[in-house]
């Protein structure tokens, strides 16, 4: 039998699960800890499978690019962050200051990799210079991400902490597998090749596992408690509207710049995308225990919402003809 069309993906069915799970049988104590700990692993094992999967000669290719990828990243270290900062007095109108902090967060995070190279490839977009620009987006969102968390984030919050003591969590958990899946891709490069659908579990099984330990900790202390149901509709109206902006301006830059329709199309999905698969990990060392499950909770409404949207943009630009616009026909809320 069929699935029906108004499902779901199974990944996004799994984190209402592992939510509603950490809501009503949050673990405790002992348990915690242990979670914990398995916690860590998974985020080492996800950056050392995401190092070990990334071709060199993609990247090599694409590095000749470089005013593509420093308007990508300008989209998404400059862009994003002004605009989270300009909202600021009127997205507390709307939700809590905590899942401000939450949404703050998402604007600070880096590139997706695989949905932005899918994407990208979907649409007909430079697929090289996509590897390269959402992959370079990941790796200085490493360093990039914590000292923009610092910046903006942590002199005003108590829940937040970037000291040496996390930048080295951050190298030991983040860039240290991912260098090692580097190195290690010379002699299993063909096995990764060949399991690329099963190592997708290992991811998703990643972030499930980090989602349920920072919702439980902030089930404990009172998150759906001290969150209206009010500030839920409006975060996705705020992630809707967050979207569509950057989409649009994103678009419009490309083409200011002069890019043609392939690079257009590799700003667009690259520089409108926010990793959960990153940025959860990073929320998971930087912020509190229990400050996490509303700092991710945005960026987890987001991140569907973009996956959403992106993939309606994607099936428009790759129906093109030589000289139509696409995105301007394109409404987000479609």
């Amino acid at each position: 039998m069929s699935r029906p069309r108004f499902l779901p993906d199974n990944f996004t069915l799994a984190l209402v699960f592992v939510v509603l799970l950490a809501t009503f049988l949050p673990c405790k104590g002992e348990v915690a800890e242990a979670f914990s700990w398995a916690t860590t692993l998974a985020i080492a094992m996800l950056f050392f499978f995401h190092g070990a999967k990334l071709p060199r000669q993609a990247v090599i290719e694409g590095l000749t690019h470089w005013r593509l990828h420093l308007t990508v990243l300008a989209c998404t270290f400059v862009l994003f962050p002004v605009i989270g900062l300009l909202l600021k007095p009127a997205l507390l109108l709307v939700v809590t200051p905590e899942l401000y902090l939450g949404i703050l967060f998402l604007c600070l995070l880096p590139s997706t990799v695989q949905s932005s190279i899918a994407f990208t490839a979907m649409a007909r977009g430079n697929v090289p210079a996509a590897v390269c620009s959402a992959s370079a987006s990941n790796l200085l969102g490493i360093f990039l991400t914590p000292a923009l968390v610092g910046l903006f984030i942590a002199k005003g919050s108590g829940n937040a902490s970037v000291s040496f003591e996390s930048i080295g969590n951050i190298v030991m958990q983040l860039l240290v597998p991912f260098i090692s899946g580097q190195i290690a891709r010379r002699w299993i490069a063909r096995w990764v090749d060949e399991h690329r659908g099963a190592l997708r579990y290992t991811d998703q099984g990643s972030i499930l596992l980090v989602v349920y330990t920072a919702f439980s900790a902030a089930v404990i202390e009172g998150l759906w408690r001290e969150t209206p149901w009010q500030a839920l509709l409006a975060l996705i109206v705020i992630s809707s509207a967050l979207l569509a902006l950057v989409l649009a301006l994103s678009a419009w830059g490309s083409r200011a710049l002069g890019f043609n329709k392939e690079d257009e199309i590799t700003i667009v999905f690259c520089g409108s995308k926010k990793s959960l698969a990153s940025g959860v990990p990073i929320a998971n060392v930087l912020f509190a225990t229990h400050a996490v499950g509303a700092i991710v909770l945005p960026l987890m409404i987001f991140h569907q919402i973009q996956l959403m949207v992106c993939a309606v943009l994607a099936k428009r630009y790759a129906s093109r003809s030589d000289g139509v616009e696409i995105l301007e026909e394109t409404s987000p809320t479609r």
